[in-house]
């Protein structure tokens, strides 16, 4: 087993507020290694665990020693909980007398910054909330510490989920006032006007997966409202399940809008992916704090590795949706295409319905979503995208202002529950903050997107947000994913990478990703020379209609487990 002297002090801190941790800080003596968490997935650990190879306590010192080890080069936490050890003790203690909470019982999961706890803040990365701690818990940190869970430390994040500035970087944060770092490539940008601190590779989205892809812990929960889970799962070689909205509870999590904002499991396999959204499901399918629970049927005893089956591609029909995912259509009143993939990546796609062939898997190449070859304008999903950046009140008429007007809707009433204990009053009240505040850095990218969230007038632009939610689910849904679905009786659509996200987001419709090896990075402008990028880790998407994780996760395991192409990042062994 391996001693571990530790100093409390270094390591239980809030990395946001200035605390770093060190390897000079912790200290390890080497003796016999009967098991590492190194690369290790979930179903191992159980096993570890149940066999007592290992302990939650020795699980949890060995995941802090690799967050001393490395999180000055990666940058992925913003706080460490305090009380990791003393948990661990005392479900090691259960598991002596024979009390097992649940598939997750000893094992070490982190969470993004955005979804509450009481026992570490929550900050979302920004400046106003440091040193927040709830008045309560999120429903779904509940249901993981139910299962046994221990919740080891809050990921790094884009300030708010990225809905602050539309140039901010992925992973920055003002709290943080510093980047997350990709672990297949640590390295800063060194281009002129993105030499700001920024990795040369993205982790991507507002949640983090770079703790889970260099072990810092066995799993970690990212929240998705327009790709914030699937590209960083992407990113960071990781399997994604972003759920259908109603699966999993969102109370409890500071919101952008409950229209699109979803949770899920980011793990290393489609087996630790499936154990962990069985144990964030609520134990009644009904939940009074977030009335979207109840729209799927609970699968028996929450256990989605009942769909585990390396076989389960065997049968099934799987769509193509050249339009747009691989080759480039141009819309109606356009000169210039979208979409389509390089070369290289139709190759890679093409490679990867030869893998599906070959694995018994029925290919419908192509398969058409009605929404993105419509001739009619107002039937083209691809001119009805979210309302972003430029596009403010008198501006806004060929984009939907769902996220925008969700956002103070969704903020305000977050804040509102949150009592005396709300560290802003407002919307208004923050953006009032962050302006007050540029010695402390507050918005170094603008606040352009809070700006025209807060320019909504919630009761005089219902109609209009009712009218593009309206929109948004017709072209998403019936003339989208369903219907793309239903013309060839599918089982899911094949989506390159994360490109499918806006389609599966604004549905609220289920989604999953695995990696599938790397993909060459090309930049623009290029990188100086003798500056080599390391290759972008590259997954696959299977998308399906509402309620359909159970399918998705018996084609995603048999797609992983036929391939296997996921390494570790090499730096961080």
């Amino acid at each position: 087993m391996i001693k571990h002297k530790l100093l409390v002090s270094a390591l239980f801190c809030v990395a946001a507020s200035g605390c770093q941790t060190t390897p000079d800080e912790y200290t390890a003596t080497h003796q016999d290694i009967s098991f590492s968490v190194v690369d290790t997935t979930i179903p191992e650990i159980q096993q570890a665990l149940q066999s007592g190879r290992v302990t939650s306590r020795e699980l949890v010192d060995q995941y802090l020693q690799r967050i001393a080890l490395y999180e000055l080069d990666l940058r992925a936490t913003m706080a460490v909980n305090h009380r990791a050890q003393a948990i661990a003790d005392q479900l090691d203690e259960e598991r002596r007398e024979g009390i097992i909470r649940g598939p997750l019982h000893g094992i070490p999961i982190a969470l993004k910054d955005n979804i509450h706890t009481i026992d570490m803040p929550t900050t979302a990365g920004a400046m106003a909330f440091e040193g927040f701690i709830p008045p309560y818990e999120a429903t779904i940190v509940t249901n993981l510490k139910r299962a046994g869970a221990i919740i080891i430390a809050k990921t790094t994040m884009t300030e708010l989920a990225n809905w602050v500035a539309t140039g901010m970087p992925d992973n920055y944060s003002a709290l943080r006032g510093d980047y997350g770092m990709n672990p297949y490539d640590p390295r800063r940008d060194p281009r002129k006007g993105f030499n700001d601190g920024r990795p040369v590779m993205s982790p991507g989205g507002s949640s983090s997966g770079i703790g889970t892809a260099a072990s810092f812990w066995a799993g970690n929960v990212g929240t998705q409202t327009s790709g914030s889970l699937v590209i960083p799962s992407n990113n960071n070689m990781l399997v994604g399940i972003d759920p259908t909205i109603g699966r999993l509870s969102r109370h409890g999590i500071i919101p952008i809008t409950l229209d699109q904002d979803s949770a899920g499991p980011m793990t290393r396999t489609v087996a630790g992916a499936a154990i962990m959204l069985g144990a964030m499901e609520n134990a009644e399918n009904h939940d009074d704090n977030d009335p979207a629970i109840g729209t799927c049927e609970a699968v028996p005893n929450h256990d989605y590795t009942a769909f585990l089956d390396k076989d389960g591609l065997r049968g099934a029909r799987i769509g193509v949706p050249r339009a747009f995912y691989y080759d480039p259509v141009t819309p109606p009143g356009e000169t210039e295409p979208r979409g389509g993939l390089k070369p290289g990546g139709l190759a890679r796609m093409n490679e990867v319905i030869a893998v599906l062939k070959a694995n018994g898997a029925i290919i419908v190449d192509p398969v058409v979503v009605p929404s993105h070859v419509a001739t009619n304008p107002d039937d083209n999903q691809l001119l009805f995208g979210n309302c972003y950046d430029t596009q403010v009140r008198g501006n806004d008429q060929d984009c939907s202002i769902v996220m925008k007007y969700g956002m103070k809707r969704d903020f305000n009433h977050w804040l509102a529950s949150l009592g005396d204990t709300a560290p802003v009053v407002s919307l208004a009240a923050l953006r009032e903050f962050n302006a007050s505040h540029p010695q402390l850095n507050a918005i170094k990218y603008d606040q352009q997107e809070l700006d025209f969230s807060d320019e909504m007038d919630i009761e005089r632009d219902r109609e209009r947000y009712e009218t593009d939610r309206a929109k948004d689910l017709r072209l998403t849904r019936a003339q989208g994913i369903d219907a793309a679905l239903q013309s060839a009786n599918l089982d899911a659509l094949l989506i390159p990478a994360w490109l499918g996200e806006q389609l599966a987001d604004k549905a609220g419709y289920p989604q999953i990703i695995v990696p599938y090896g790397t993909y060459p990075l090309t930049f623009d402008p290029p990188l100086p020379e003798g500056f080599l990028p390391a290759e972008m880790p590259y997954g696959v998407t299977f998308m399906g209609t509402a309620c359909s994780e159970p399918e998705l996760i018996r084609l995603a395991y048999s797609f992983e487990q036929n391939t296997k192409r996921r390494v570790p990042p090499p730096l961080f062994p």
